[in-house]
């Protein structure tokens, strides 16, 4: 399949669909931490999506037509129900924020309207005022294997609902940004400070895996059987 992992510098999705034999690239206005530029389109997201010919960071081109399957993680700032309680002003709509929420709205809703068959968009749980349409699931870190609570919504097109892959039964909320625990310290997640946006961001890697697998499927055998046929 021909995937795109929109708003993704961390490529986590993206490798873990390329380890499963399918053609996938991450799309971001920020160069990529996953190591992988080759994998990667630096830029506008919404020309991405777009299909035809893209560019690379390595400068190579690659015609990929239309879209099989589209992920999208676009930025949740103003849309998610944890930012709420700076909407309003002494009971009033801040003007300045419901504009910028309207405009991540906007942002959102060319994803979850592209041309494409298969499309989920991911962000946190959003606050009723921006209005996005219905969610189809809510997923969580710890149904993948992970010890943390953090709850995402997934819009799906095309898609089944995800399927829990490693229910962890004793885990702990995932404290982002901003959060310190009982001795006034920042929560730390591999080594760095939670504060760091990008941290917050990154897709797990098991829910990364799942998708993956259940999006996608892992056709490397496919491709095995195929050349063991011909032979």
């Amino acid at each position: 399949m021909k995937v795109l992992i929109a708003c993704e510098e961390s490529q986590t999705v993206c490798k873990a669909f390329r380890e499963r034999g399918h053609e996938a690239y991450s799309c971001d206005i920020q160069e990529p931490s996953g190591g992988h530029p080759e994998w990667h389109i630096l830029g506008d997201a919404l020309e991405a999506i777009k299909g035809g010919t893209i560019v690379t960071m390595d400068g190579q081109t690659h015609d990929v037509g239309r879209w099989d399957l589209l992920i999208a993680h676009p930025p949740c700032t103003y849309l998610t129900n944890a930012g709420a309680v700076r909407m309003r002003r002494n009971g009033e709509i801040v003007p300045e924020r419901y504009s910028l929420a309207m405009e991540a709205k906007a942002f959102f809703m060319e994803f979850y309207n592209a041309d494409i068959p298969m499309i989920a968009v991911e962000n946190p749980t959003p606050m009723k005022l921006v209005g996005l349409p219905p969610y189809t699931q809510a997923i969580q870190p710890y149904e993948h294997g992970h010890p943390y609570s953090k709850r995402t919504c997934l819009w799906l097109k095309g898609l089944p609902k995800l399927h829990p892959t490693e229910i962890i039964t004793n885990h702990e909320p995932y404290v982002n940004g901003g959060c310190k625990d009982a001795h006034g310290n920042y929560r730390r997640f591999q080594g760095r400070k939670e504060r760091d946006p990008r941290i917050r961001a990154k897709t797990f890697p098991g829910i990364a895996k799942a998708m993956a697998e259940q999006y996608g499927g892992d056709i490397r055998d496919e491709f095995t059987d195929g050349i063991s046929s011909w032979r």
